[in-house]
């Protein structure tokens, strides 16, 4: 099924993966098709996406390797600044304590700091990552990747309708992802 048409359709075998992916899916329906077609339909939203194209289209899926960092001792217990950041250390509730602690309770782990934590190679402290943490709250706020298209769109959304109601972003989120992808810049 190939076709430029400006109505989603459904979700069946005869479509392209082409078509696939003009379209905005949720991850359930996408996790639902790709058990109707007999595919594994674990991963990522994108991953399920390729995967499927790739089945339409006729094509072998090659699954991505991800490349693992070995297990890590995680911190846990009483931390203190001089705490030296394991490699592979997560973002923990244990370490999130440790911020609430120094910081008061409206610390989340945003980019920056999952950035820096991803980053860690085991000669930084917490008292870095405390550091880390100030010298980035200036920044200007980053775009949410790609993956997080509802978050992008809402933030663009209020820039340009900052006295908006809920509603009304929640009927201009269903307007725009029922358009196709090669269709949204236009008003």
């Amino acid at each position: 099924m190939t076709s430029s048409s400006s109505e989603r359709p459904s979700l069946t075998p005869e479509l392209t993966g082409a078509e696939l992916q003009r379209w905005y899916w949720l991850k359930e329906e996408l996790t639902q098709f790709a058990r109707t077609l007999g595919i594994r339909a674990t991963g990522s939203k994108e991953l399920l996406t390729r995967r499927i194209a790739a089945y339409l289209n006729g094509r072998i899926f090659t699954e991505p390797t991800v490349a693992r960092p070995a297990p890590s001792q995680q911190l846990s217990g009483r931390l203190a600044g001089d705490t030296m950041i394991p490699v592979g250390q997560r973002c923990s509730q244990v370490v999130r304590g440790w911020f609430i602690e120094q910081l008061g309770p409206s610390f989340r782990f945003d980019k920056a700091m999952r950035d820096f934590f991803a980053r860690t190679d085991g000669t930084q402290t917490l008292a870095d990552a405390l550091d880390h943490w100030h010298a980035t709250r200036n920044m200007q706020q980053q775009e949410p990747d790609a993956q997080f298209e509802y978050n992008r769109f809402t933030r663009s959304w209020h820039k340009q309708h900052p006295n908006g109601s809920r509603q009304e972003l929640l009927a201009a989120w269903r307007e725009y992802r029922n358009r196709p992808i090669d269709e949204r810049g236009r008003a």
